[in-house]
């Protein structure tokens, strides 16, 4: 499927669940935003899920290969779910990482057999400021693990690239905004106002 075709059918199902929603947001990253992508509701829906989790799967094999890497890793919560699935797909160990460290039993972040030298890549479902990710990457790195490369299905780029790249991390995204919106916007699903919301929001970051 070419990458036009699998943004449309992606953005008609993001469409059809009504993940896409505009308002006055506060985001995970403590920024308030004009529009809201949630992307917790795709696995209520298993057709969507398993497209979605499918997408993720091509653009891991394109983009980097599995021989490239030993395991994936979650980052919670929303990454959590589509982690277990491309993983579960792929053949490839999973593995999550905590908020914070728990107060009881082993008192570790990071959840699953970790060994020194595994190469992980992180799995989320989408980045804005990329502070989730980047906190992610130390938490595995303190406990011997390699992170490098970082796969989220919307990059709402809002500086979460350049920070992980400061990190040593390299984003892969499916998709920008941009090109949602783009798409969202030629489909009929959304109206020029909104398209012009989502642009605004990108370019005052």
């Amino acid at each position: 499927m070419e990458k036009a075709e699998l943004l449309e059918e992606i953005c008609k199902l993001l469409t059809r669940i009504g993940a896409l929603k505009f308002g006055v947001f506060k985001l995970t990253s403590g920024k308030t935003s004009p529009y809201y992508i949630d992307l917790r509701l795709v696995p209520s829906f298993p057709d969507a899920f398993k497209f979605i989790c499918d997408a993720y799967v091509g653009m891991i094999e394109e983009e980097l290969g599995l021989g490239a890497f030993d395991r994936i890793a979650g980052v919670p919560t929303s990454g959590i779910p589509f982690a277990a699935v491309v993983a579960f797909s792929t053949g490839k160990p999973f593995l999550y990482v905590r908020k914070e460290v728990k107060k009881h039993g082993r008192e570790r972040r990071v959840e699953g057999v970790l060994r020194p030298g595994d190469r992980i890549i992180l799995l989320d479902d989408l980045i804005t400021t990329g502070k989730t990710l980047a906190d992610a990457a130390r938490a595995i790195r303190s406990e011997g693990g390699v992170v490098e490369h970082a796969f989220v299905l919307i990059d709402r780029e809002e500086g979460g690239r350049e920070l992980l790249s400061r990190a040593g991390v390299e984003l892969h995204a499916l998709m920008t905004v941009r090109e949602m919106a783009r798409t969202l916007l030629e489909m009929g699903a959304i109206e020029e106002e909104q398209y012009e919301l989502i642009m605004r929001q990108v370019e005052s970051r």
